[in-house]
């Protein structure tokens, strides 16, 4: 069992309200690390220190929130009304177990039983956001006001589960958060490690998933000269009708970026992080390029702009509460991320 990805994926923190995994990272980190702060957005700034070697600004990139629902109205009947926060597809919301707010109120979110359809019509319909309700089991408006309040954020309700036998696929994992938790736990794992050549600025940033924003803030502050954005990316390799070939797939390692709804990223340093994953024996693969997007997008333009490069973890059904990732990624992920880190140069992104 992974301690640190049940611990990090169980906790809470939804995008603006990510004190819970905040505090529980915070403390993970800060024997790790020469200084930390945390800046007016509430990201994690730390500094592990480097040898003295080379010159270089470094920064390594995490978001810590996910995606999730917020309370905007009590009905009469003590249901809850909610918007998504982050991209949510309401199809994956009905019959979910949800927490709400600080006191982590349990309710599930309810959808019209097929045993009531009365139609051809109602059978076929896809349900909307403002069509879904949480339940918490509350009487009446004033029995649910007592007990959750307008504002208040919700996260699912999930464990951490692995799956599977330790062969050449290896385990797989079960959770919620791991996009982008799985990263986090990559960025300690390298605060864990001897330092590098140059100084290491580990981001650990709020409010990815509503416009990456805490990753715009914290990148501004640092004024890196390279950045590498470590990520969760959606692994579609599940049999389709159109028989399309995979974004990316599990068990084959690591996915390079090479260009987004937000960024091209910097060929050089991919290239960089390709050699130094070959030189290791350390599987990678490379994202198909178009759309998505990571907090490359901000970091890369932030004051004078960087050198940056996007590393992602493949994971199925992303979005929801039991994203699927395959372990021996997630080890290989670190593994990749740690290389290019210390076979990196000011050579690597000198422009001539």
């Amino acid at each position: 069992m992974n301690e640190l990805l049940q611990k990090l994926t169980t906790a809470s923190g939804i995008s603006g309200d990510e004190v819970e995994i905040r505090t529980l990272i915070r403390d993970l980190i800060e024997p790790l690390a020469d200084e930390w702060r945390v800046d007016a957005l509430g990201s994690i700034i730390a500094l592990k220190k480097g040898t003295g070697e080379s010159d270089l600004k470094v920064m390594i990139d995490a978001h810590i929130d996910e995606v999730g629902l917020i309370i905007t109205a009590i009905d009469g009947n003590g249901s809850l009304q909610f918007m998504p926060v982050g991209g949510l597809n309401p199809l994956v919301l009905a019959g979910q177990v949800v927490e709400i707010g600080r006191n982590k109120i349990r309710g599930v979110i309810g959808l019209k039983p097929v045993h009531l359809l009365t139609s051809r019509a109602e059978y076929s319909k896809i349900p909307t956001m403002s069509g879904l309700r949480i339940d918490i089991g509350a009487k009446d408006r004033n029995v649910a006001s007592g007990m959750v309040s307008v504002g208040d954020r919700v996260t699912f309700f999930s464990e951490y589960v692995e799956l599977g036998e330790d062969d050449d696929f290896g385990r797989t994992a079960l959770s919620k958060a791991f996009d982008n938790r799985a990263a986090c736990a990559a960025l300690i794992e390298l605060l864990q490690g001897d330092p590098y050549p140059f100084d290491l600025y580990a981001a650990f940033t709020v409010q990815e998933e509503v416009g990456l924003r805490g990753a715009a803030a914290a990148a501004y502050g640092i004024e890196p000269d390279v950045a590498i954005i470590i990520e969760c990316t959606p692994a579609y390799d599940l049999p389709n009708d159109l028989d399309r070939g995979s974004n990316t797939e599990l068990g084959k390692g690591a996915a390079l970026y090479v260009m987004d709804s937000q960024t091209i990223q910097d060929p050089r340093l991919v290239r960089h992080i390709m050699q130094a994953g070959s030189a290791n024996d350390i599987p990678y693969q490379v994202r198909r390029p178009g759309g998505g997007g990571t907090n490359t997008g901000s970091v890369q333009r932030a004051r004078g702009g960087c050198s940056a490069a996007a590393i992602g973890l493949p994971g199925r059904h992303a979005h929801t509460g039991w994203m699927m990732i395959n372990l021996n990624d997630y080890k290989n992920y670190v593994r990749l991320t740690d290389a290019a880190l210390r076979s990196l140069t000011r050579a690597v992104i000198e422009r001539k």
